[in-house]
């Protein structure tokens, strides 16, 4: 259960070691939109020199375009390194595109949906192939892909990739980035409307939002309260053997519920101030 992934342009190896000591819970080192076609090559073997190595934190890496030109490389650069912990995969439109990607790598793979395509597939694509560790979305390609000018244009094409994440089995998803960094305000409210639909954490392109995100994520202190008051409504439920459990305001407590409060209590201790 992570809350925060930090994105690292790939031709930015002086940014690496501190993206890794940032407080980020990942990193995501990106060959793809945040380097130009000049210095591809730069970037690609500034991070597979990074990688030859294990980090305190996941690393993983956005190749290029699974249908572009660059892709081979990057997968030749970087799929084998030891500090790999997964590839993000931009634009990807089918469960194809998936399988076959997973039979020339082994490492987990992060689909990113990005266009009206790839979200028709979404469903098919999260339970392409048991490589697959999570499904995301691209919302800035999206957006131009569907015309959409603000968040509530995205609200449905948000929600379908929550749905057909945990359709598949996978966590919950993380949101896509909040292009302006100084906005603080403007990403809580954002990160607010992700969580209601059911995100779980979201991509960061600088340090200064995480602890945004971390806030906007991390289960309040009545939330937890309330877990906890459920939990132990369970423990004493089995104590007397049981199977039903009553809270205290007379709510009978299913096993979704129970699920949820320890997903609570367990993020809470995770990120415990």
């Amino acid at each position: 259960m992570l809350l925060t992934w930090l994105y690292v342009p790939g031709d930015r190896p002086d940014r690496f070691a501190k993206a890794v000591a940032s407080g980020a819970d990942a990193v995501i080192l990106d060959l793809e939109d945040a380097v130009v076609a000049g210095r591809k090559a730069y970037a690609r073997d500034a991070v597979a020199e990074f990688l030859a190595e294990e980090h305190p934190v996941p690393v993983q890496v956005r190749v290029n375009e699974l249908t572009g030109p660059d892709v081979d490389a990057d997968l030749t650069a970087v799929a084998n390194r030891p500090g790999l912990a997964g590839l993000r995969l931009p634009k990807v439109e089918s469960a194809a595109t998936v399988v076959s990607l997973a039979g020339r790598v082994d490492v987990p793979l992060h689909p990113l949906v990005e266009s009206a395509l790839g979200l028709e597939a979404a469903y098919a694509v999260a339970s392409a192939h048991p490589a697959v560790a999570s499904l995301g979305l691209g919302e800035a390609d999206l957006r131009s892909d569907l015309g959409v000018s603000d968040d509530a244009g995205l609200a449905w094409a948000r929600g379908r990739v929550v749905v057909a994440a945990r359709a598949a089995g996978l966590a919950p998803p993380a949101m896509s980035v909040y292009a302006d960094v100084v906005d603080a305000d403007g990403l809580a409210a954002s990160c607010a409307v992700g969580r209601r639909l059911g995100f779980l954490g979201r991509a960061a392109i600088h340090p200064r939002q995480l602890p945004v995100i971390v806030e906007a994520f991390r289960p309040g202190e009545r939330e937890v309260a309330r877990a906890v008051e459920l939990l132990a409504a369970v423990a004493d439920a089995q104590r007397r053997d049981s199977g039903t459990v009553v809270l205290p305001d007379g709510r009978f407590a299913d096993r979704a519920m129970v699920a949820a409060a320890r997903r609570i209590v367990d993020l809470s201790a995770r990120y415990a101030a």
